[in-house]
């Protein structure tokens, strides 16, 4: 029976929500995508989902999804590419499928090429040679790490004398974490600047539940870093990001977030939380990760290709 191909509709949610868990089960052994996270995907403003999403059926079974996506206004376009094992030439034919969506894309916003980031589970269902053949190679490599919680241990920190811990509660808060997460990001890896407009969509702000994001500061400093973190993960209590301006770091902002995030998760009765870091990350966050009892979960590669 040949395969069906079609773009995806919001409505597609509950299927692509299972394929991913499939995937999930396959590469790190349990179920681990939520459908809120699918559908915040499938909203994103900067999305047309009729030429930037795939869909591959087998039958009734959806066997492949492709999602392209644009933060950069400009070369830079990621995507995403989910199959299963058995399915790897319908596979092949949506990446090139994506492949030129993107140069198109890239083109229409004025730039000469395209350079395209795929983010894969480092022993994914897809058969890495299809990649390799088509010019992808590995440039990153982050680790997933999680921690287990304990109501009796992870007790929220009571901060030094002239630093303060608040909740980010109003308007002027959440335009400063944005300020503070575009600052302490800026020398990241593939880091895209966003607008307010923009960030708010990113973090599906409409969904997020804001007393778990926190804003850390100093007398001397005021707002220095921030925390946010999402509790509608079946799996784990996750913390999204985490950030820190340079010149107050290593003054322990970083690290009194993180507990004081461990310390609410352990109170709404979480016994796991997890993030993600890049491993070449240069600010000392593994490290502080670490410290802190994280530990490897699974690891993702960063594929990339140029084209034009």
């Amino acid at each position: 029976m040949p395969y069906l191909l079609r773009p995806a509709l919001f409505a597609d949610g509950p299927a692509i929500t299972e394929l991913l868990n499939t995937v999930d089960e396959i590469e790190i052994g349990r179920r681990e995508t939520d459908l809120p996270t699918v559908e915040a995907d499938l909203k994103r403003p900067d999305i047309d989902l009729e030429r930037d999403s795939w869909l591959a059926f087998d039958g009734d079974r959806l066997v492949v999804y492709g999602l392209l996506w644009d933060d950069s206004a400009g070369e830079r376009i990621d995507i995403d590419h989910y199959v299963l094992p058995d399915h790897q030439e319908v596979g092949a034919r949506l990446l090139d499928a994506m492949q030129a969506r993107a140069l198109d894309k890239a083109r229409e916003n004025g730039a000469a090429r395209a350079v395209l980031h795929l983010h894969l589970n480092t022993r994914p269902t897809l058969d890495t040679s299809l990649l390799e053949t088509r010019g992808w190679q590995v440039v990153r490599r982050y680790h997933v790490l999680q921690r287990p919680l304990d109501p009796a241990q992870d007790l929220a920190p009571e901060p030094p004398a002239g630093v303060r811990i608040r909740p980010c509660t109003t308007d002027a808060d959440r335009e400063s974490v944005h300020r503070l997460y575009q600052a302490s990001f800026a020398e990241h890896f593939d880091f895209q600047p966003r607008t307010y407009d923009q960030w708010l969509h990113d973090i599906d702000a409409e969904a997020l539940d804001w007393s778990l994001v926190w804003i850390a500061g100093t007398e001397e400093t005021g707002d220095a870093g921030f925390l946010i973190s999402r509790d509608d993960r079946e799996a784990m209590g996750w913390i999204r990001s985490i950030g820190v301006l340079r010149e107050a770091r290593g003054r322990g902002l970083g690290g009194l977030l993180l507990r004081h995030a461990f310390a609410a998760f352990a109170g709404r009765g979480r016994d796991t939380v997890g993030l993600g870091v890049d491993t070449a990350n240069a600010t000392g966050a593994p490290e502080l990760y670490g410290r802190n009892g994280m530990t490897l979960h699974y690891a993702v590669d960063t594929w990339e290709v140029v084209l034009d």
